[in-house]
């Protein structure tokens, strides 16, 4: 059939060779164990603790390193991206101890944040900044694709009548962009979601109101497979996968699709014109 090459069947077999982990956890933890425990309460108290923490970071991210990504769609700052890809390149375990002495009474930060009643350790607040961290690159890199992409008119426009920078980031871009914008947010989400190296360190529970004493998913399933056995784990992680699913789902349709089929067909409906 037409568009059906060696292109298209080795990517097919790339797209089944990653979906048998997925299916086979599906299969396994919904039909052969179906542990009563791997559904219980506290796995979705996990799950919950979960997805607010990412999702508090996705909104974080999106606050703080709007701004970067547009800097860095426009001008060349060598070391300032090197900087910025840290998180996804250095061992997450690092990024759990590195907060985790951030808040300690050993730093003259940490005494001070410690007087403030700011604490970082097993705290939600530790736990989502630990999560904004590792999952900054990820949406730095798609909102600075998506800002590079933008036509650059409507922004010299702007600017011609006497808006700044920042106004013309809020005013004009981030609006004309907002579906994009939100899928990558919600795909900083998605990442943050599936932490755990940083979280087991830093808040590998959250003793604060109001999940106290809760864990995130990650922590709870592997915790689950050392005390439990694997098929409460297997059960815990099929669980984990359908909200996983929903957030990819919601990635999907809040996006519209591939960016770059979109800027494809943005550019052809430009050409007819």
């Amino acid at each position: 059939m037409r568009g059906r090459d060696w292109i298209w069947a080795i990517s097919l077999i790339s797209v089944a060779i990653t979906a048998v982990p997925i299916v086979f956890i599906l299969y396994y933890g919904f039909i052969v164990f179906h542990s009563a425990m791997g559904l219980s309460g506290t796995v979705f108290v996990s799950i919950v603790v979960t997805i607010v923490s990412s999702a508090l970071a996705a909104f974080i991210i999106f606050l703080v390193f709007t701004p970067l990504a547009f800097e860095l769609s426009r001008k060349s700052h060598a070391v300032w991206e090197a900087v910025s890809d840290l998180p996804a390149s250095i061992p997450h375990p690092i990024v759990g101890i590195a907060f985790l002495f951030i808040g300690s009474p050993l730093t003259p930060l940490g005494r001070f944040l410690t007087s403030i009643g700011f604490g970082l350790f097993n705290t939600l607040q530790g736990l989502v900044i630990a999560l904004s961290f590792v999952a900054m690159p990820i949406y730095l890199r798609s909102a600075q694709s998506v800002f590079a992409s933008s036509p650059i008119e409507p922004e010299n426009f702007a600017m011609t009548l006497g808006a700044s920078r920042m106004r013309v980031l809020y005013s004009v871009l981030v609006p004309g962009a907002s579906r994009e914008i939100i899928s990558s947010s919600l795909t900083a989400m998605s990442r943050a979601m599936s932490e755990y190296g940083s979280v087991a360190i830093i808040a590998n529970y959250v003793l604060t109101y109001p999940f106290n004493g809760a864990q995130t998913v990650s922590v709870e399933i592997y915790q689950s497979y050392g005390y439990l056995g694997p098929g409460v784990a297997v059960t815990s992680s099929a669980l984990m996968i359908l909200f996983s699913l929903a957030i990819v789902i919601a990635i999907r349709f809040v996006g519209g699709g591939n960016l770059v089929y979109r800027n494809r067909k943005r550019g052809s409906h430009g050409r007819k014109q």
